[in-house]
């Protein structure tokens, strides 16, 4: 595809997908009129917000915070470069808090990076199930990493992680379902969403915070 697609970074988009969902499904509407605009963490270095994401993986954001804190200083306390760590001794790595699993990851990562295999600087320009088919054959990004690195990080619009449990139960509550939603309810609402997915999920998120 041509030409860069377009992102919720991008003037005008949060107003339009407020409208837009706001118009398609009454249970969102009421989630926004009460929510409001919700302010998000945006954007990040596509390459520093994927080794986040690993080292992040299975614990609390405090642990991750300190593991990552750590790694950090072991380069001047800034995310080293895919040539610097793969430099690095694993000992040392490991003694910083990364588990062997999670370094094996990063390895691997960092490995396909330069090695030119994984080219995160032509993502601007890909579809989202481009991105995610070349993440998941990364080490320890599945579909899950992939689809919130595309929301937080690229800023893609129209991304509903269909397997996270926070949105399952969400929808759940909100909705008034006995059940989590099938696969038939949630292709339904992504429909109704598109293409505002995102929008609505983090909509979602914020009722059940509330």
């Amino acid at each position: 595809m041509e030409g860069k697609i377009p992102t919720i970074y991008d003037r005008g988009v949060w107003s339009a997908a407020v409208k837009h969902l706001s118009k398609r499904d009454k249970v969102l509407a009421k989630l926004i009129k009460r929510l409001g605009r919700i302010k998000v963490n945006w954007g990040g270095d596509s390459y520093e917000s994927l080794m986040s994401a690993i080292i992040y993986q299975q614990i609390s954001g405090a642990a991750g915070d300190s593991i990552e804190r750590r790694f950090k200083a072991l380069y001047n306390n800034r995310m080293p470069s895919p040539k610097r760590f793969l430099a690095t001794p694993g000992k040392k790595v490991r003694a910083a808090g990364i588990s062997p699993q999670k370094y094996s990851y990063i390895v691997d990562l960092c490995t396909r990076i330069r090695d030119g295999r994984l080219e995160l600087s032509k993502f601007d320009v890909m579809d989202d199930e481009d991105i995610i088919e070349e993440l998941d054959e990364v080490k320890g990004i599945g579909r899950w990493t992939a689809e919130m690195f595309l929301m937080f990080s690229l800023g893609r619009t129209d991304i509903v992680p269909r397997d996270d449990l926070g949105i399952k139960k969400a929808i759940k509550r909100a909705y008034g379902l006995r059940e989590y939603p099938t696969k038939r309810k949630f292709s339904e609402l992504a429909e109704r969403w598109r293409p505002y997915g995102t929008i609505a999920s983090l909509y979602l998120w914020r009722s059940s915070d509330s």
